[in-house]
């Protein structure tokens, strides 16, 4: 969705101070040009060959002084009470510890329950826990107009309140690396109902996507890279040859790969049950010259065929 979409309760205020700064800008600069179009005019040379002194004038100065503090005073207090929301999460919000690294985003739920993708109900205010395990990232939900920073070391907090159900862009607005671009996330809003289902139910099942229309931007006929962008599996993998955390999986199926396995290292083929290996084990061998970073990724049987058909035909 776009990012002129109000979804929050706190997008609405945030937006208001914004056309409030605007509002102000416009009328400010409509009367400084007026007032130097009028001077350039009235005090010209033809019109005044011969300079005259002025010593000053009272109420001129008085209005110069007191219309900035009047716009000072307005900015701040747009700004400073719609701050004070922000930072003030009521009593009663669901507490999401949110980590980014490079180069993705995880989300724990107070019932220890994790995701890659962030699942709110509508109308339940949740404060997010932010921290990085790496460099300085930018957590941004434009949709939301939330913004805070990850920063190593350190908690930041940020809370909203979802108004719309639907699907909505999370992107990292500080460079962090060579895949910034691709550190990406989306902030699912399902009603009450729906999320209670997910939260409280199966724990492999994620709540029900809002799917975007057919023929929009976001909607994909290819149920493996859904099941893909679903599991935040690009994160660490790419679909164009570039090697990133994992391995890449354009060419993968087919080829013969080193794995390590109890510190010894053998050939195998990538082949469809090789696939159905490393993407249902955890702990299967790991790649010769990569990380052990593979998380526990439950996928149903038709996410499964969909994502392995999808590795196939990135040859």
């Amino acid at each position: 969705m776009g990012w002129m979409t109000q979804a929050s309760t706190g997008a609405h205020r945030a937006d208001m101070v914004f056309l409030c700064v605007l509002a102000l800008s416009v009328v400010l600069l409509f009367l400084i040009t007026a007032a130097m179009i009028y001077f350039v005019i009235r005090y010209s040379r033809k019109r005044n060959p011969k300079a005259s002194q002025i010593e000053g004038n009272l109420w001129l100065e008085i209005i110069w002084t007191v219309v900035p503090l009047v716009v000072f005073v307005t900015i701040f207090y747009f700004g400073w009470t719609n701050y004070e929301y922000m930072a003030n999460a009521p009593a009663d919000a669901m507490v999401v510890q949110v980590t980014g690294q490079q180069w993705k985003w995880s989300f724990q739920y107070p019932n220890q329950k994790q995701s890659g993708e962030l699942y709110a109900a509508i109308g339940r205010p949740m404060k997010l826990e932010v921290r990085s395990q790496d460099v300085i990232h930018g957590f941004f939900i434009p949709a939301f107009r939330l913004k805070i920073d990850a920063v190593p070391g350190r908690v930041n907090t940020a809370w909203f309140n979802p108004t719309v159900a639907g699907s909505y862009d999370i992107e990292c607005t500080v460079i962090c690396g060579v895949d910034h671009s691709s550190m990406l996330s989306k902030a699912v809003v399902v009603p009450e109902d729906e999320f209670k289902r997910w939260y409280f139910g199966d724990e492999n099942a994620p709540p029900p996507r809002p799917e975007p229309a057919a023929g929009s931007p976001g909607a994909t006929r290819d149920p493996g890279m859904a099941a893909l962008n679903r599991h935040d599996c690009l994160a660490c993998h790419s679909l164009d040859g570039r090697v990133m955390v994992g391995p890449t999986f354009r060419g993968m199926f087919g080829q013969k790969v080193e794995l390590l396995e109890g510190g010894v290292t053998r050939t195998a083929l990538v082949d469809e049950a090789q696939l159905r290996l490393r993407l249902t084990r955890h702990d299967a061998p790991r790649m010769k010259g990569y990380p052990e970073a593979m998380p526990a990724v439950q996928l149903s049987a038709a996410e499964l065929d969909g994502i392995i058909a999808t590795i196939k035909g990135l040859q």
